[in-house]
């Protein structure tokens, strides 16, 4: 026997579905996966109730698959919002939570009137996060583990309370189970989405929405019983959740392509466009607070040699280190961007000095009098300096940097010089482990 008015809701959730998979092709994230993962879960909820009439063992089958699968999409979409997802105590938690809702929702469906079976069944429901959270302490702490333990606690005692209540008990214990799950679902997402948009509002209140749904339908057939409420009310809050979940990634891929437009994809740092923005603005704050402002321009001296001998695999892998060490030596508030393709620029704000950017260029060059470690490869790099002040070599954007590149070349110009004078025949480089490669270190002020 099928229920063909379930029919319907299911192909509304299958469009949704294929709707949600044709966003999150195009981002394909772990949390575009998992969320699609638990849409499809969603479906086969739906596809379950076709047959929760059907008679005998059956029925039966239909009715555990369609509230399993309804309990493993919250599982989830929980899951997928947790930040620590990845530790191995965050593994043990969804295992645990899948298994204990499943568990008893399998039980409360099959075998309604085992007591004592059911009674450890929603001890369970308190004890396995507890379990996990508790084994973990020493290593890790997050305030949504304790929230979830929390919530599985409340659900445990609330169960083990109503289940056995005469008349609609079971029905009680499902509610709680599910109203747990979605209202974990809104507390997940409330911290992990605590930013003013369209996707985070509509996907939290969505969530809200479908755990009032397990409490708000009881309660009006046990109080209000004349009142009907069509099926498809109840189903609102799904679609709801699903927009919101697919704005969300809309959200994020636009922010995404905002990030690349703005950095360089390979050393994470400001792209010359980006560069150039914060040195107008810090050239707009000095001139109003009358101080001074430096910008150093730095070249790596023997990249394309190392490019040339050792590939652009080991290029890339100097260019990201370099990148990370000139990172960890300036302040917060100044900019280290990636502005060609061996070149760096850096802009020092207020305070500083032509003495502070001097000290600032000679300990970058420091960072560079050591090799670099990189896998089987040992790579010496050098690099040249220029260096122009705000407001005496320059007063704008274009002068300034101007001067900075000339004494950038002149620093060059120098060190190949040097090292013309200083060179001797060598054989040519081969890409070998612990090869290493050499170049000056020039500053030009």
């Amino acid at each position: 026997m099928v229920t063909w008015s379930e029919l319907p809701d299911l192909g509304a959730v299958g469009l949704l579905a294929a709707a949600f998979a044709s966003v999150a092709r195009r981002n394909q994230t772990h949390v575009s996966k998992t969320w699609l993962t638990g849409w499809l879960m969603i479906a086969l909820h739906f596809a379950a109730l076709l047959f929760q009439d059907a008679p005998g063992g059956w029925g039966i089958f239909a009715g555990i698959v369609a509230l399993a699968a309804l309990t493993w999409a919250g599982v989830l979409f929980m899951w997928a919002s947790v930040p620590h997802r990845k530790e191995p105590s965050g593994i043990w938690m969804l295992i645990a939570l899948l298994f204990v809702n499943t568990l008893y929702l399998s039980l409360s469906v099959a075998a309604p009137h085992a007591t004592w079976i059911l009674d450890a069944a929603a001890a369970l429901f308190g004890l396995l996060p507890l379990v996990v959270a508790l084994s973990c302490l020493k290593h890790f702490v997050s305030p949504l583990r304790w929230a979830i333990v929390g919530l599985y606690s409340a659900l445990s005692l609330f169960v083990l309370t109503f289940q056995h209540r005469a008349g609609n008990g079971d029905e009680l214990a499902q509610n709680a189970v599910l109203f747990t799950v979605y209202f974990g679902c809104c507390i997940h997402f409330f911290f992990a989405y605590r930013r003013a948009t369209a996707g985070a509002f509509i996907t939290i209140a969505g969530f809200f929405a479908w755990a009032s749904v397990f409490v708000i339908g009881p309660w009006i057939l046990a109080y209000m019983p004349r009142v009907v409420v069509e099926g498809e009310v109840w189903n609102l809050p799904k679609f709801l959740v699903a927009i919101g979940m697919i704005l969300l990634l809309l959200e994020d891929q636009i922010e995404h392509n905002e990030y690349l437009a703005l950095h360089d994809y390979l050393t994470g740092l400001p792209n010359r466009r980006l560069y150039q923005d914060r040195l107008t603005g810090a050239l707009e704050r000095a001139r109003r607070f009358r101080s001074q402002l430096a910008v150093l321009v730095i070249d790596l001296d023997s990249f394309k040699h190392v490019n040339d001998t050792l590939g652009h695999h080991v290029g890339d892998k100097v260019l990201q280190r370099v990148a990370a060490l000139f990172a960890t030596r300036v302040r917060r508030s100044d900019t280290v961007a990636r502005t060609g393709g061996d070149e760096f620029s850096i802009v020092l704000e207020e305070p500083t000095s032509r003495g502070e950017a001097l000290l600032v260029g000679r300990s970058l060059l420091e960072l560079l009098t050591e090799p670099l470690e990189l896998g089987e490869h040992s790579v010496l790099i050098g690099a040249s300096v220029g260096i122009a002040i705000f407001p005496e070599d320059a007063h704008e954007m274009e002068e300034l940097c101007i001067a900075a590149d000339l004494r950038m070349y002149e620093a060059k110009n120098k060190s190949h010089e040097a090292m013309q004078r200083d060179a001797e025949p060598k054989p040519p480089a081969r890409a070998l482990p612990n090869k290493r490669s050499a170049a000056g270190l020039q500053l030009v002020e």
